[in-house]
């Protein structure tokens, strides 16, 4: 899907997108499409795509950190989580302004050297004091405002590697993953 939302905030420099070290994800509407599916036993079902997952992979590989900051939370998340070794898994937290602060100082980072993408009002927060703040086409019009890039792909569709691939782009890597077709 083609997004008619544009970023409101001019793009930071290449040098500033190259400090980025952690890039952090809220996962409804980003990691997954925004639907959350359950059965007749009432388990959570969630649909995460490869593509978002080779992306933090590659991501690893460069050196960068990542976490989840999810208003919600789930044993699929969690799982998701560790299958992929994010750094940060930070769940059910509403006030994600509070929980990046944790973050940050976990991690030993600045907000200006880390990356946030997010889709609802609940993000604005935290798109508003990163150094790279992403969103999906889906989101709401008031969090594209809040941002400096918009991605190309849809959420749970390879969103995330559209940020991913921004940033190693900038970090003057990316030439290496496609030399290894994606490989280590």
């Amino acid at each position: 899907m083609s997004s008619p939302l544009q970023p409101g905030r001019p793009r930071p420099d290449p040098a500033a997108l190259a400090a980025i070290e952690l890039l952090l994800l809220d996962v409804d509407g980003v990691l997954t499409d925004g639907r959350i599916w359950f059965d007749a036993d009432g388990r959570e079902y969630k649909s995460f795509h490869v593509h978002d997952a080779a992306g933090i992979v590659y991501w690893h590989r460069a050196g960068g950190r990542s976490g989840f900051l999810s208003g919600r939370g789930g044993d699929i998340v969690e799982r998701r989580a560790r299958e992929l070794g994010v750094h940060e898994l930070v769940l059910k937290r509403i006030d994600k302004a509070a929980a990046l602060h944790e973050i940050l100082a976990r991690q030993k980072v600045a907000p200006a050297q880390t990356a946030y993408v997010g889709d609802d009002l609940l993000d604005l927060p935290v798109l508003r004091e990163v150094g790279f703040a992403a969103t999906v086409p889906e989101a709401r019009p008031e969090v594209a405002a809040a941002c400096h890039f918009v991605t190309h792909r849809s959420a749970g569709f390879g969103a995330v590697r559209d940020v991913v691939e921004e940033l190693l782009r900038a970090r003057g890597v990316w030439h290496r993953v496609l030399e290894r077709d994606g490989r280590a």
